[in-house]
C-alpha cells in the first residue's frame, strides 16, 4: 500500500541546455526601438500600430524577460513527453507558423485549427488571442497551448516542477524577476514578453519610410508593386480590415468562407486575423489552412466570398443584411500585384534573427 507519492522526472535525452550570450540580447523598447512609422496611421482607420500596442503596464518587454521567454518558447521540456516545444507549431522560418493545415501535439495528434502566426501579435487593441478570442490577454494565452491535451499535455504543476529540476532556470527567473522563484504566471509573462517582441520592421514596405516616416512608394516600389499598394488601400478595400503600418486586423470578422458557418469561431463565424506581416511565407491561410496559396486567398475575395447570415457588411455589394456578397472583378493584372505588394511585406531580418532563433543546439 502506497502511503506516500511523489513526482518522478525523466528529461528526454536528447535534450540540452540552451546556449546563451554572456550579455543579453536587446528585445525591450530601449534597446529595439519601434520605427517612426508605427505611430502613424496607414489608412483603413485602425490608427497608428503604437496605438494598438496590447502590453499590459504591469508587463513591459525586458531584456531578461524576453530572453527567459524565448528559452522557455523552444525548450521541449515544456510537453508532457519533451517531444514538442511552443516552436515546433510555430516557427521563425514561417513567420512563427506551420506550413501543415493542422499541426501535430506531443502525441502526434492534430491540433482543431491551423497555428497562428505571430508576426506583429503585440499590436491588437481588443488584445485577446486565439482564432476565437478565448483568451483575453497574451499572458493568459501562452499558458493554455502548455495544458493543451492534444498540444503538449502537461499541468502547470508538472511545469513548475520541470522547470526547478533544470540547471538553468533559476538563474534565469533570477535574472528576470529578481528572484529563483518558478511560477507559471512568470512563465506566462516572460513568453509573453518574447511574443511582444516577435515585431518585423525590416521588409521592402518598411524601406518606403524615411527616417522622418514619410513614405517614397513610387521610388521604392515597382510599377506592379505599386498598382498593388494602390488596390489594398482603395478599390480592394483589404486597408479596412488589416489596417496600421504593422498591417494588423481590427476586429474579429466573418469572411464569408462557406455559406453555411461550421466552425462559430468568435461567434457567428467570425475569427480573428493575424498581421498580414511575412504572410508570403506562412502558407497555407485561414483558421482551418485551406488555402494553399495567396494567388488563392486573393481570388476568394475577389470572387469567391459566400453569402451567410453573419457576414461583415464591408463584405456585401450594398447596405442592408440581404445584399449580395461583393465581386471585386479584379482582372489577372489587379490580382497579381495585389499578391507583389503582399510581398513587399516579408522581413528576411526577421526570419532569421538569431536573437529570435531557437538557443538550443540542434
Amino acid at each position: 500500500t502506497a502511503t506516500q507519492q511523489f513526482r518522478i522526472v525523466v528529461f528526454g535525452n536528447d535534450l540540452v541546455p540552451p546556449t546563451l550570450p554572456v550579455s543579453l540580447l536587446g528585445y525591450s523598447d530601449g534597446r529595439v526601438p519601434l520605427p517612426r512609422h508605427f505611430s502613424q496611421n496607414a489608412g483603413g482607420g485602425a490608427g497608428s500600430a503604437i496605438a494598438a500596442d496590447n502590453t499590459p503596464a504591469t508587463n513591459a518587454i525586458t531584456d531578461a524577460g524576453a530572453t527567459l521567454g524565448r528559452v522557455l518558447f523552444y525548450d521541449r521540456r515544456l510537453s508532457r513527453n519533451d517531444r514538442v516545444s511552443c516552436a515546433s507549431c510555430h516557427q521563425q522560418q514561417f513567420a512563427f507558423s506551420d506550413t501543415a493545415r493542422l499541426s501535430r501535439g506531443f502525441a502526434g495528434a492534430l491540433t482543431a485549427r491551423h497555428s497562428m502566426g505571430l508576426t506583429n501579435a503585440r499590436f491588437y487593441t481588443g488584445g485577446r488571442f486565439f482564432w476565437d478570442e478565448r483568451a483575453a490577454s497574451l499572458e493568459d494565452q501562452v499558458l493554455q497551448p502548455i495544458q493543451d491535451a492534444t498540444e503538449m499535455g502537461l499541468t502547470l504543476d508538472d511545469l513548475q516542477t520541470k522547470l526547478s529540476l533544470t540547471t538553468y532556470y533559476p538563474a534565469l527567473f533570477e535574472a528576470a524577476f529578481g528572484s529563483r522563484e518558478i511560477t507559471s504566471d512568470r512563465v506566462s509573462r516572460a513568453l509573453a514578453q518574447f511574443v511582444r517582441a516577435l515585431v518585423s520592421v525590416d521588409a521592402k514596405i518598411d524601406r518606403a519610410f524615411g527616417p522622418n516616416g514619410v513614405p517614397n512608394f513610387p521610388g521604392t516600389f515597382t510599377a506592379q508593386e505599386l498598382l498593388g499598394q494602390q488596390l489594398y488601400t482603395g478599390r480592394a478595400g483589404c486597408a479596412r480590415c488589416h489596417g496600421t503600418t504593422a498591417h494588423i486586423s481590427d476586429v474579429t470578422h466573418n469572411t464569408g468562407l462557406d455559406a453555411t458557418v461550421t466552425d462559430a469561431g468568435a461567434g457567428n463565424g467570425r475569427f480573428k486575423a493575424p498581421s498580414l506581416r511575412n504572410v508570403e511565407v506562412r502558407a497555407p491561410y485561414m483558421h482551418d489552412g485551406r488555402f494553399a496559396t495567396l494567388e488563392q486567398v486573393v481570388d476568394f475575395y475577389d470572387r469567391g466570398v459566400q453569402n451567410n447570415p453573419g457576414l461583415d457588411p464591408r463584405l456585401r455589394a450594398g447596405p442592408g443584411p440581404n445584399a449580395p456578397p461583393l465581386r471585386l472583378n479584379l482582372t489577372r493584372e489587379e490580382r497579381d500585384a495585389l499578391v507583389a505588394f503582399l510581398k513587399t511585406f516579408t522581413d528576411r531580418t526577421f526570419l532569421t534573427d538569431a536573437r529570435l532563433a531557437s538557443p538550443f543546439a540542434r
